[in-house]
């Protein structure tokens, strides 16, 4: 039997010349939770994305096997 986790990560735009700000100020906060999550078995199975307004939601959806 799996079990899921998803988790869920807001970022807002703001004004600026770069178009991928998003990215790069969210790498490094993605990239922690990929870590701690797989430290306790999950394992990153699929992701999502969507945007509202001035908001970018990402989610990352996690499984492992049930103990």
């Amino acid at each position: 039997m799996k079990e899921y986790k998803v988790e869920g990560l807001t970022y807002y735009t703001k004004l600026t010349a770069d178009a991928e700000h998003i990215v790069n100020s969210s790498r490094e906060e993605i990239q922690a939770k990929l870590d701690e999550y797989s430290k306790e078995g999950w394992r990153l199975v699929s992701t999502d994305a969507t945007g509202f307004g001035f908001a970018v939601y990402v989610y990352l959806y996690f499984e492992r096997d049930a103990s």
